[in-house]
């Protein structure tokens, strides 16, 4: 069996949203850059190594992956982490990549354990982690700008309710 840690990571500081007719051109801001860049050279430094990072499709999320990927992390986009994504297809999906233990940036198969880093959006990102806590959305974890939540999913059947919180980190923290 393949334990995956998840690390939910909400895209950085975004551009206000008066100036822009969609949502989902939104850009980083030069401080969203800098501040993004300074927590993922510090979660390199870290030793933290994802094996693969899953990113929403839009701009401000696109733009933090990019961030990431600078630091050897692999990413890939994913549609079911645009706000109000698909859970149960993005479910559906992990538990496929976990039980094979395969994805970019791993040699081989049939590790014992995986890391997946998901860059996306609030509310999005920590009600999918209280789902998979708790089993519903309580409304009670706070995930800020370039913020992190870790959990530990040991059995690929049954993620939901059967996580285990390890981390959940402010950007100053990291800063």
């Amino acid at each position: 069996m393949t334990k995956v840690s998840i690390y939910f990571i909400r895209h950085g500081i975004a551009a206000d949203r008066a100036g822009y007719d969609r949502d989902g051109d939104r850009p980083l801001t030069e401080e969203g850059h800098k501040k993004t860049k300074k927590i993922a050279r510090k979660l390199n430094h870290l030793g933290l190594k994802f094996d693969l990072v899953q990113h929403s499709p839009l701009v401000r999320a696109k733009q933090t992956a990019a961030i990431f990927a600078e630091q050897g992390y692999p990413i890939a986009q994913s549609e079911y982490l645009a706000p109000e994504g698909d859970f149960q297809k993005w479910l559906d999906w992990f538990r496929n990549w976990q039980e094979s233990g395969i994805s970019p940036g791993i040699n081989g198969g049939g590790r014992s354990d995986l890391s997946l880093g998901l860059i996306g959006h609030e509310p999005d990102l920590s009600a999918w982690a209280e789902v998979l806590l708790w089993g519903e959305v309580r409304s009670v974890l706070v995930l800020k700008k370039a913020g992190i939540i870790g959990l530990a999913v040991p059995e690929p059947e049954t993620p939901i309710a059967n996580s285990l919180l390890f981390m959940l980190i402010p950007p100053k923290i990291l800063l």
